[in-house]
């Protein structure tokens, strides 16, 4: 595995690859890789020729009282994985690689209606930053296609308008969520949990598979959603939303089937997410 760290080198080594023909994928990530991580990394392997990763914890998408500064880095392990996961190279740029104007003088691209509410309502500007850095990340990679994972729906649902809105040639895969043995979605912040809260944030996807059931039985979803707020509570978790929505991240209507049930909450000073997929039945999308 090759890693690169400059803009130059990284256009060289691709521009190589391009001319062998080959279907580049590239897998944008943080860094503090896990499994959920490396499951990215197998499907971009599987449906590509080379396989691009790239590491840069990304300012912009913070807000001022975020994790950025303790956010976990840990390059030497990622490397080591990443090696044997079969990828192909690395790209690790410095921020001011990356915004050398420093942020303020950064252009900004906004995705409006999808970034809206959810983690867009609590996280001030965090999409606008993600949505900037995946399409300098684009810029720099020109994949065929990329790979995100499905935990952060929202994140995948402001990707998928991005490239659509901006006729940006790549094809977004998205890619099921990779969860622990006993159900907690898998993500760089868990290893913030203490061992009590470890034991307790399973909790968050059994909550979310009640509900499930509960709407699939025919209950009414603000019922449930009221039902599912005093169970979080009780959980000891802090909610900051818990909602369904239509598939495509769109208000509930009527005529909705295909829906999403999100949510977001804090376990001590660790902030989770988790969702579920679901086909309504026609009662309870009224």
């Amino acid at each position: 595995m090759q890693r690169v760290q400059d803009i130059t080198a990284l256009r060289q080594a691709l521009d190589a690859v391009r001319q062998r023909g080959q279907r580049i994928a590239v897998v944008p990530t943080m860094g503090n890789l896990h499994d959920g991580h490396l499951s990215l990394v197998h499907e971009a392997r599987r449906r590509a020729d080379f396989v691009v990763v790239t590491i840069f914890v990304n300012p912009m998408q913070f807000g001022p009282n975020e994790d950025l500064d303790t956010y976990p880095r840990t390059l030497a392990d990622d490397q080591a994985r990443l090696a044997e996961a079969d990828c192909d190279l690395l790209f690790t740029p410095d921020t001011a690689d990356i915004y050398p104007r420093g942020l303020k003088a950064q252009t900004r691209i906004t995705v409006p209606e999808v970034s809206i509410g959810l983690c867009g309502g609590s996280r001030p500007g965090h999409f606008d930053g993600v949505a900037t850095v995946v399409t300098m990340l684009f810029n720099l990679v020109q994949p065929q296609l990329a790979c995100f994972g499905e935990k952060d729906y929202q994140q995948l649902a402001v990707i998928r308008r991005l490239v659509a809105d901006l006729h940006l040639p790549v094809e977004i895969i998205g890619v099921p969520i990779a969860r622990a043995a006993d159900g907690l979605a898998l993500s760089s912040r868990n290893s913030y949990l203490s061992e009590e809260e470890r034991q307790r944030a399973p909790r968050l996807q059994a909550i979310l598979n009640e509900l499930r059931s509960a709407l699939l039985a025919g209950q009414p979803p603000t019922e449930v959603l009221d039902n599912g707020l005093k169970q979080l509570v009780d959980s000891g978790f802090v909610p900051d939303y818990l909602e369904l929505r239509a598939a495509d991240l769109t208000p509930l209507r009527a005529e909705s089937r295909e829906a999403v049930l999100l949510v977001a909450a804090h376990l001590g000073n660790t902030r989770l997410i988790d969702n579920l997929v679901l086909t309504l039945p026609c009662q309870n999308s009224h």
